[in-house]
């Protein structure tokens, strides 16, 4: 079963290492205060995560070793995706509500939130029906899958209802990814993109924007959305997040100030281990800090499309496009809030935030990506066998 440890990807598998190790150094600095506040010791949050790292990393292994079939399983991946929208159903009324979200489903101490095993499950069951039609192409292979769309939106549609408008985004996007990578019209895509785009543009922002502050105090979604729209005008309320976010990139400058000297991690940034990590990354080691930990994800994002590139199999290069798509909108969506180009919407930054689901389901993805990467090696080296 574990021969494929022979093939491992390197290339992919050291910065996920590393990228994780240095998650875990920021995820103790910047819980030191939140732990203080909550009562526990300062090394809390560190165990949690070290142990959230090292399951991980042995979901990783294991996943790559799995045989690729089992991921191919339609039937089975139907009645797991009829098992997912229940449970989002169920969270409406019985899920645990963490920043005005009711996504999180509690065993304990344990909170898990199902909507970021839905990006994983997406992937696989897009991949799965899709590359099962290879034979059909352009728009009636858009019709054909009908069915199974419409079970994807009403997922997406009841992560958004939660609410929770990050996760609903990076779930459209990986969907939108493998879809167009299936050979969808780009017409159709396009046309509900720009449509999207000019809806939230020129009718939700103007709306928004003259609405007054006190419309928002009962939602703390539309409280991020207007500090968004004017964060120092609101810095006292909405703004204060992305200001105190502004304080602690302006704070690092180029070198930092050093681990476990940031300021703003007392009390002025909220969340600062999970959705502002990269803030206090930024304040504590700088630019070149920042430049480094998202050089080694794009060193990984480039290297699952290489793989999906060179793959011989429809299953496989979808899959990878998807990971790749996942990782780059998550990223996007976790920088693009913390320096104000888009509202901040609590999404973790991949690898590096403090969290179990989050964890879980970036290090599925990556041990099947590093699956098919193992699979694809060995491909090819039976080729060169039957050639010589």
């Amino acid at each position: 079963m574990w021969k494929k440890l022979h093939y491992m990807d390197y290339v992919l598998f050291i910065p996920y290492l590393i990228l994780s190790g240095i998650g875990v150094v920021m995820v103790y600095s910047s819980s030191s205060y939140v732990a203080a506040q909550n009562g526990t010791t300062p090394t809390g949050y560190l165990i949690k995560q070290l142990i959230w790292v090292v399951l991980g990393l042995i979901i990783t292994l294991f996943c790559m070793n799995l045989k690729i079939d089992y991921f191919k399983k339609t039937k089975i991946l139907g009645l797991l995706g009829f098992a997912m929208l229940l449970v989002l159903v169920g969270l409406r009324l019985v899920g645990k509500s963490i920043n005005g979200a009711a996504g999180w489903i509690t065993f304990g101490p344990i909170s898990i939130q199902p909507a970021e095993f839905c990006k994983f499950y997406l992937i696989i069951y897009l991949a799965a029906i899709i590359a099962q039609r290879e034979d059909v192409l352009g728009v009636a292979r858009f019709r054909e899958l009908g069915p199974q769309l419409v079970m994807l939106f009403a997922m997406l549609l009841l992560i958004f209802v939660q609410p929770d408008l990050g996760g609903a985004t990076i779930n459209l996007a990986i969907a939108a990814v493998i879809l167009f990578a299936s050979g969808i019209p780009y017409f159709i895509g396009v046309g509900t993109f720009l449509g999207a785009v000019g809806a939230f543009e020129w009718i939700l922002v103007p709306i928004v924007s003259r609405l007054p502050q006190s419309a928002f105090a009962n939602s703390y979604q539309l409280r991020r959305f207007l500090g968004f729209l004017n964060p120092f005008k609101t810095a006292s309320g909405a703004g204060t997040q992305l200001v105190n976010s502004y304080y602690a990139i302006s704070n690092g400058g180029l070198t930092g100030v050093g681990i476990g000297n940031s300021l703003q991690k007392r009390g002025y940034l909220p969340e600062p281990n999970t959705d502002f990590i990269m803030s206090i990354t930024a304040e504590e080691l700088g630019l070149i800090g920042i430049l480094i930990v998202m050089g080694l994800l794009l060193v990984m994002v480039m290297r699952i499309i290489y793989i999906g590139v060179r793959s011989h199999h429809a299953f496989n290069a979808l899959v990878c496009y998807g990971v790749a798509a996942y990782l780059t909108i998550q990223a996007f969506i976790n920088v693009g809030g913390i320096v104000g180009l888009i509202p901040i919407t609590g999404v973790t930054f991949p690898f590096m935030s403090y969290g179990g689901s989050s964890m879980m389901v970036l290090t599925l993805s990556l041990g099947l990506v590093l699956n098919i990467s193992a699979l694809e090696k060995i491909e090819r080296a039976n080729t060169v066998r039957q050639a010589g």
